[in-house]
């Protein structure tokens, strides 16, 4: 993290309280285990009226590898999210690929497409806004917060195409 940030001197450290409070658009990128603790710490207050994109995964290493989701079926991780921040205005997105292909889909050679969901269609035109700005060219919006239950149970396949093609650099591509 030091390199990091000698390299990058206009970057500030800063707690999660202050990078929410002053964030236009609030980015949960933590483990699924620890969102809900990082976004309580951040602040309900800090959180409401945002945009907060939600990349998390309920995933369960426990038992080893492959994992299992810690909540699916009848929820989401980003349900749940939303139902402890009703303030909030949760976008999932940016969870079905790898860390690499966020913010450059251009790495892989052709385009792909790119799910999102959420209850708040300005906070979704806001992501989708974003998301053109990374070079996404495909963005489908598949409706409300519970379509996250979709988005979040395709992660034990990913990681089983992950190990089948030895690489996370693959992403799907809806033929419409």
């Amino acid at each position: 993290m030091a390199d990091w940030l000698a390299a990058h001197p206009a970057a500030a450290l800063v707690d999660l309280p202050s990078a929410a409070g002053s964030a236009e658009v609030v980015v949960n990128a933590t483990s699924g285990g620890a969102s809900l603790a990082a976004l309580t710490a951040a602040g309900a207050p800090n959180l409401a009226g945002k945009p907060l994109i939600d990349v998390s995964n309920p995933l369960d290493f426990s038992a080893g590898f492959p994992p299992t989701l810690t909540v699916k079926d009848t929820d989401s991780l980003a349900e749940q999210i939303q139902r402890s921040f009703p303030d909030a205005r949760v976008v999932k997105a940016l969870n079905t690929l790898t860390a690499a292909l966020m913010t450059r889909p251009d790495l892989l050679p052709e385009p792909t497409t790119l799910p999102v969901a959420g209850d708040d269609d300005q906070a979704k035109a806001v992501v989708a806004e974003l998301l053109g700005e990374f070079g996404w060219t495909d963005v489908l919006d598949l409706g409300g917060i519970g379509s996250a239950r979709g988005m979040e149970m395709w992660l034990p396949l990913w990681l089983r195409t992950m190990t089948a093609l030895g690489t996370p650099m693959f992403n799907l591509r809806i033929v419409r």
